[in-house]
């Protein structure tokens, strides 16, 4: 074994020690999450959004803000801010006060979640870039390499978002959940020896094509959980709505989310702007198959399931813009988009085989 043989080997080694390291800080991140839901249901700030949340959805005047006297000084605190539902129908209701529920002890184990995350995030960035120096190429030329790439821009794009000021610290439980069982799925069904491209994929277009899908499917994914959430919380603001008595489970989570408004505006947003991008990667992958195979478009399972995703992701995108398909309608379109997507990456590569095949799992 040569010299170089040797090093590539070695950055081998530490990419997967790397991304093994990153699951046990995510570990960690999980259980922080965890404490922050748990700590944060026993704040008497998240219950009284909900007795807010409550009174608007049933139509009654809302209330003064609440006046506190201290040391003969008065404190007025502000209310929740009131957003205007998005989905058919006129009750305005205000988010919820986070998953910390406004608790000095939920909001430190939510900053902990934070930063484990950011660690996490770290480590399995240099799991990804040390996989790459390892056979010098792009490293996502497989199944394993995509998931691990996934993983680590999906949690990028979150904590951008985070970095951006955006109310979406929600988000961080779902999304460390979700990364902890991709990378597990990763690691132990997915995982492929690091090894150089067949002839197909060498070209320039791997780095523009592939790179922008997984960023894609990393977006789309963040619209997706607040697509889901914005079902629950729509249900659970109408049971109130019709004088219904939701669990107490479901009360303690529900009333902390973001008013079914704002839930339904990010996935909306979200998918809007990587929509583009997604017809850019179509595009980018019919003139790299060009170069590559002498055609631009041959009906091949992947170039199939690609162009159903981007069908899907439109009409949602239209019905979202239409009158009568604002809401529930319109995120059942987002569900069925994104589960085309998860089947174009998933059910394609392992199941149909076609041009795309060569890659392996």
């Amino acid at each position: 074994m040569n010299l170089a043989a040797a090093t590539n080997e070695n950055l081998a080694q530490i990419s997967n020690v790397l991304i093994y390291s990153s699951m046990a800080v995510y570990t960690l991140a999980f259980f922080a999450h965890i404490a922050e839901w748990v700590l944060g249901s026993r704040s008497k700030v998240g219950r009284t959004a909900a007795a807010l949340a409550g009174s608007a959805s049933s139509g009654a005047p809302a209330a003064a803000a609440p006046v506190v006297v201290q040391g003969g000084s008065t404190t007025v605190l502000e209310r929740p801010k009131v957003v205007t539902r998005a989905a058919s129908g006129t009750r305005d209701v205000p988010d919820g006060p986070g998953a910390a529920g406004g608790s000095f002890k939920g909001d430190m184990w939510g900053r902990i979640a934070v930063s484990m995350t950011v660690i996490a995030f770290v480590v399995e960035a240099g799991g990804v870039l040390t996989r790459a120096l390892s056979v010098q190429r792009a490293p996502w030329a497989n199944m394993y390499e995509f998931s691990i790439t996934f993983s680590t821009v999906a949690v990028g794009s979150y904590l951008v978002l985070l970095a951006l000021k955006k109310n979406v610290r929600w988000i961080g439980l779902p999304l460390v959940t979700t990364v902890l069982l991709d990378l597990g799925l990763a690691t132990t069904v997915l995982y492929t020896d690091s090894d150089q491209l067949v002839p197909a994929l060498h070209s320039y277009w791997l780095w523009i094509h592939v790179s922008t899908a997984i960023l894609c499917g990393a977006v789309f994914y963040l619209g997706a959980v607040g697509t889901i959430l914005y079902l629950f919380r729509d249900s659970y603001e109408n049971k109130l709505a019709s004088g219904g008595t939701p669990g107490k489970f479901a009360t303690s989570v529900m009333e902390r989310l973001p008013s079914a408004s704002s839930l339904d505006k990010f996935a909306y947003r979200i998918n809007a702007a990587v929509f583009p991008l997604w017809t850019f990667t179509i595009i980018a992958g019919a003139i790299w198959a060009g170069d590559a195979w002498g055609r631009y478009w041959g009906w091949d399972p992947k170039e199939v399931w690609s162009f159903i995703t981007w069908v899907a992701y439109a009409a949602y995108l239209h019905a979202r813009a239409t009158a009568g398909w604002k809401g529930r309608k319109a995120a059942y379109l987002a569900l069925i988009a994104f589960a085309c997507w998860l089947f174009n990456y998933y059910g394609v590569n392992i199941f149909v085989s076609g041009l795309h095949s060569y890659a392996g799992v």
